[in-house]
């Protein structure tokens, strides 16, 4: 079976993709489930809203993994708490609200694991190590066992912090993959135990911006000590994420990016 991963759905142009572009994907790759990153999905780029994740849901997405901006709008604990299908990192500080894991199972009888984590390097440090945080999970989360495939989404800023987390799950995992940088990673690979990794899944949005925000807004974070206001930009986006091939023990047997539309040069 093949499972698509997508990047961070960024504002508008990230949604608007998702509806053009994913229920062609679904039908023409046969897809047996769609999970994408959805932080900064809500329109000002911030977090996610009840109204956001329904549309999400809505274009074919069957699990939404969350990052450092889970709680930026307002009211959206509560939804969080009622919708075990949207998860934010696990290694939040015990009494968070939601959870950081989920077993689904899919239309063909199979059970799929998806896991959130997030990284501490150039990050917020009110975490747990998330490398602590995956063997408590391994030991819940076994292929071939308690799910026939698994996924886990490394949500974090440093490549070498993503690097490591796709060893540490290698054999153990049907794909490791990073969010949170916007950019996709041309590193798509199966490493030698068998797990699917790529470093970064890109963004879902408008490429002709500045991860997601106009050139003109940004521009004064680096130039002047100034306050500033990043302004989403509303161009064309692009889906972009990785499609893993699962197989009979839960690895994965190939693994290819993924980019449609807008500004990006395709891959599928």
């Amino acid at each position: 079976m093949k499972i698509l991963f997508l990047g961070d759905i960024v504002s508008g142009p990230g949604r608007k993709a998702l509806k053009a572009h994913l229920p062609g994907l679904k039908e023409k790759h046969g897809l047996a489930a769609v999970v994408a990153n959805g932080e900064n999905a809500a329109q000002n780029g911030k977090g996610l809203t009840a109204s956001d994740a329904q549309e999400i849901f809505a274009a074919g997405v069957d699990i939404i993994t969350l990052g450092d901006h889970t709680f930026d709008q307002r009211g959206f604990d509560a939804f969080l708490a009622e919708n075990p299908r949207i998860i934010r990192p696990f290694n939040y500080p015990p009494g968070t609200m939601g959870r950081g894991h989920v077993l689904m199972q899919l239309a063909n009888g199979k059970k799929l694991g998806v896991i959130n984590l997030q990284g501490r390097v150039f990050m917020k440090q009110l975490i747990d190590c998330p490398f602590r945080a995956s063997t408590e999970l391994q030991k819940a989360y076994i292929l071939g066992e308690t799910c026939d495939a698994l996924i886990v989404d490394m949500h974090a800023e440093a490549t070498s912090e993503k690097c490591n987390m796709g060893a540490v799950w290698d054999g153990k995992a049907t794909l490791v993959v990073g969010t949170h940088t916007h950019i996709p990673t041309s590193d798509t690979r199966v490493l030698p135990g068998g797990t699917a990794y790529q470093t970064d899944a890109g963004m879902c949005g408008d490429y002709n911006s500045s991860l997601g925000v106009s050139y003109e807004s940004a521009l004064p974070s680096f130039t002047t000590a100034m306050r500033y206001k990043f302004e989403q930009v509303t161009g064309e986006g692009t889906l972009s994420g990785v499609m893993v091939t699962v197989g009979a023990n839960g690895l994965a047997t190939a693994a290819v990016p993924l980019r449609v539309g807008g500004a990006l040069q395709g891959a599928e």
